[in-house]
């Protein structure tokens, strides 16, 4: 019989008090934490979180070991700790955990993004870590769920297979072996480099969200995202970023699928061209687009996702131009310079290694000469 080992919930969003509710249900001493005390004190007063989900899946009331807005707290008797918050608050949280993470701690980014574990590890050193902690991300979530209250979490899918990697690459393994014990699900991605180019996201979500800005503003997203959004002109603009992405990933020695491949791997889906694969997709039909341009397809997949591809491929000699245009576009939606608030390789600390150094830094966990 496997351990029940202690694990925190950083994030009391959508996906994080569905994971706190399912890791209390299997009855895995589960500690749920929040920045902001409000936002949790539902679920610290009833003391746990109602779960709903599809049939057969996981359901009733997870008891929490604790629900807390002290970090320290949190963390204190954590195991294995789970980042479910915006990409877009990893560094800050990052900076919160830095000095009270201690040995033999792992740290798993849901998802990570590009680039995700990179700065979470830079980050947490910067501001005094010395713990030897292991850091990993997901390629994608593992849920696919939503808060249905302040007390309330629902599970439409859980994904039978998902890709993560440690940082270094040569503690899979140790990552592996443990989260197997809560979620088989999970699978090795390689390196992180693989699994933060494997970011489909950043491919999907802010170009069609910007190619539909019109149609969003005036119905306030009362259509189709993929299947009324996506069309042959718009469905070519995406085949383009998407050749870019895996262009920049072959040029660091990675192997990234493409947007059809992906469509394939995960839904079954395929077609002549993106855009008849993307409406040969079942799962597409009903999801509606955004109701607004403040949205995460723009504010968190452009800096978090977008911009360190892009950073990749200006570094790596490879051609760019369709995902800048996305980048300084969005800049101009939203009023602000996502360059300097992404994940650029400067601010990961990696912008002077060779592709030989690179790789060698996300295996063996070393930065220096390969």
């Amino acid at each position: 019989m496997s351990e029940k080992f202690n694990i925190t919930v950083i994030g009391a969003g959508h996906g994080g008090k569905a994971m706190a509710a399912h890791l209390a249900l299997m009855e895995f001493p589960t500690v749920l934490y929040n920045r902001t005390a409000d936002h949790v004190a539902a679920i610290k007063e009833l003391g746990g979180i109602y779960l709903e989900s599809y049939e057969g899946g996981p359901r009733g009331f997870g008891n929490l070991d604790l629900v807390t807005s002290d970090i320290a707290e949190a963390l204190e008797k954590a195991k294995m700790v789970m980042i479910v918050v915006p990409s877009s608050a990893h560094a800050d949280i990052a900076r919160s955990c830095a000095q009270y993470l201690t040995d033999g701690q792992i740290v798993i980014l849901h998802p990570g993004r590009t680039c995700g574990a990179i700065e979470f590890s830079k980050v947490i050193r910067e501001n005094g870590c010395t713990a030897d902690v292991t850091i990993a991300e997901a390629e994608t979530f593992v849920y696919a769920s939503r808060s249905d209250g302040p007390a309330q979490a629902r599970i439409f899918r859980i994904k039978e297979a998902v890709p993560l990697a440690a940082l270094p690459a040569n503690r899979n393994h140790l990552v592996l072996d443990k989260i197997h014990q809560v979620f088989p699900q999970f699978i090795d991605g390689g390196n992180v480099l693989q699994t933060g180019m494997n970011n489909m996201g950043a491919i999907f979500h802010p170009a069609l969200t910007i190619l539909n800005s019109g149609w969003i503003e005036s119905t306030h997203g009362d259509f189709q995202f993929y299947i009324d959004g996506v069309t042959p002109s718009v469905a070519r603009v995406l085949e383009s970023l998407d050749r870019e992405r895996v262009t920049v990933a072959a040029s660091i020695g990675i192997r990234a699928r493409t947007g059809m491949e992906w469509l394939k791997l995960s839904y079954d889906a395929v077609g002549e061209d993106l855009n008849e694969a993307i409406h040969n997709q079942p799962g597409y039909y009903g999801i509606n687009a955004p109701p607004t341009l403040n949205h995460r397809y723009i504010f968190e997949d452009v800096p978090m996702s977008l911009v360190p591809i892009a950073s990749l491929g200006q570094r790596y000699g490879v051609a760019v131009s369709g995902i800048d245009a996305i980048i300084k576009i969005a800049s101009i939606i939203h009023r602000t310079d996502y360059w300097r608030r992404g994940r650029t390789i400067e601010k990961l600390g990696i912008n002077n290694l060779s592709t030989d150094e690179l790789i060698h830094y996300v295996q063996e966990g070393v930065l220096g000469t390969a």
